[in-house]
């Protein structure tokens, strides 16, 4: 089943140092959530597996090994909000093993994806960003991402992808908020003893 409820569009870097998914979490706007999820994908090369997306290191690869589509799914202990997703692929390096078509998908679990997007990229020097939006232009809010790669450049058959990272909104909460007092009187008052 396809929606395609996201429009807002995908940015590529053609070259490295276009795009910094970083440069958000370094402003306070969004937080990397990678590492709090489940990882799972649908086959990989011996030396290659999963752990290379998320090593943060750009030298190294996840590999898929098998008949497309290869899938990355991503699934979190709890609904979670999602902004976008940073996907990092180079096509001087990778040539047939770059992602050209990707379909992302999301749902509860396996069994009921949505397909939220599909879009191609052509010849990524670096990264993707997919925003994750629902109708509205919010993010979403789900359970499970997938990352379905369709097809590669080139009629390649395996996949390549160096990096993955997850990005959830920074959530502001009047609790959380450091109020700046402009007077010593108020400042005095500003905490709990």
């Amino acid at each position: 089943m396809t929606t395609n409820i996201c429009t807002v569009p995908v940015r590529v870097s053609k070259n490295n140092r276009e795009i910094d998914p970083s440069e958000d979490e370094r402003q306070g706007i969004v937080q990397n959530i990678t590492k709090q999820a489940y990882w799972h994908v649908s086959s990989c090369k011996p030396g290659h597996g999963v752990d290379k997306l998320l090593d943060d290191n750009l030298e190294t690869y996840w590999q898929s090994d098998g008949p497309q589509p290869h899938l990355v799914n991503i699934q979190f202990k709890q609904k979670t909000k999602i902004k976008d997703l940073c996907i990092f692929s180079d096509f001087k390096v990778d040539e047939s093993y770059t992602p050209q078509k990707i379909s992302i998908r999301t749902g509860i679990n396996h069994n009921n994806l949505v397909e939220l997007r599909s879009f191609e990229i052509h010849e990524p020097a670096g990264w993707v960003i997919v925003p994750t939006r629902d109708a509205r232009a919010n993010p979403i809010k789900t359970w499970m991402i997938q990352i379905a790669v369709l097809s590669n450049h080139q009629s390649g058959r395996d996949t390549h992808i160096r990096q993955i990272v997850v990005h959830s909104p920074t959530e502001t909460s009047s609790i959380f908020i450091d109020p700046k007092f402009s007077s010593i009187e108020l400042a005095s008052h500003s905490s709990c003893r």
